[in-house]
This record gives C-alpha cells, structure tokens and sequence, in this order.
C-alpha cells in the first residue's frame, strides 16, 4: 500500500479514487511542476556505481536544468551537509551503506525541494549510521522543509514525525501525533 500511495503522489501511477493536491495543485494535471519540488529518496539506493559522489550529483542537477554557476555551489553544500566533501571523488561503490545513503539523501535535495519524500531512509542500517540519518533528517525538519517517510520504525517515527498515519492494506487506521497514538 505504501508504495502505491507514494507513486500516486508522486504523480506515477493514477489514483483510483478521491483527489490528491501537492501544494495545491492536481497531481493528475500538474504532476511536473509538483515534482519540481520535491525530492525523492527511494526506498533501495539506485546511485550510478560508474560515478563518483559528485558526478552522482552532478548528473542528477542535470535533470533540474539548474545553472550551472549554482550547481557547484549546492554540490559543495550537500556534500558537506551530508559528511561527503572527504569522499567527492571516491565511486559508489566504495562507500559505506550509510555514506549511500547520505548520497541518496543529498541528491534528493539537488533542487531544494520544499517537500522530501523518504521511503525507509534507514532500513538496513547499524544503529550508528541510523543516528546520523535522522540527526540530517531534523537539520531539514528545522530549516522548514516538509518530511513525508514511510518507516517500520517506531523510535524512528517518534524521533522525526509531528504527525503520523498508520496505515494497513491502503487503509488509514488511525492518525495523530506520537504523543496521541
């Protein structure tokens, strides 16, 4: 169910009911320009192992049409934001499980979304790797932008959410802050 409700989100798959609007607008006729404003970090890391760290993120700024005067300046920043600057050069495929992840992270936010989507941000990962992933997670929380996650993780859910849903088989059971449920 959750894979579905974020494909439809994400404009990718039609909703069979209902409507949904992304910063007020119809995802069925304005899906572009919702997805220019959002970020995505998808559920498996699918970073390019022929690339380094920074053509990774290179080559996603390409698909923003972003000048390129800006790019290098925001590749400077998400490498730094996200630990990285020290492995810019290395291949994917060199890093650690969690360094992917703070890639995949950083490349979501490429084009400064107002809006990130994380689908399981920290499955698979140690403790330690987990930890840094939701102290970057509130560094975006508290700058104000938007976090929509799906997790299997309770302490992670209560650490970064103000507003849960618990959903079952497509189906919202109940919904509140961690506090109430």
């Amino acid at each position: 169910g959750k894979t579905t409700i974020l494909r439809i989100f994400l404009g990718l798959s039609p909703a069979t009911g209902g409507q949904l609007k992304v910063f007020d607008l119809d995802i069925q006729q304005q899906a572009r320009e919702i997805r220019r404003r959002i970020g995505v970090v998808p559920q498996q890391d699918n970073l390019d192992p022929d690339f380094t760290v920074r053509e990774n993120l290179q080559i996603y700024a390409s698909y923003f049409a972003l000048p390129r005067r800006e790019i290098e300046s925001r590749i400077n920043k998400l490498l730094e934001f996200a630990a990285l600057s020290e492995r810019a050069d290395a291949k994917t495929n060199h890093l650690s499980g969690g360094m992917k992840r703070r890639l995949t992270i950083a490349r979501a936010l490429i084009n400064d979304p107002e809006l990130v989507i994380l689908d399981e941000p920290t499955t698979g990962l140690d403790p330690q790797a987990r930890h840094v992933i939701w102290a970057k997670l509130n560094e975006l929380r508290d700058r104000g932008t938007t976090l929509v996650l799906t997790t299997h993780y309770m302490e992670e859910a209560e650490r970064l959410c103000d507003e849960l849903v618990v959903m079952d088989h497509g189906l919202i059971l109940d919904q509140g802050s961690p506090a109430q449920l």
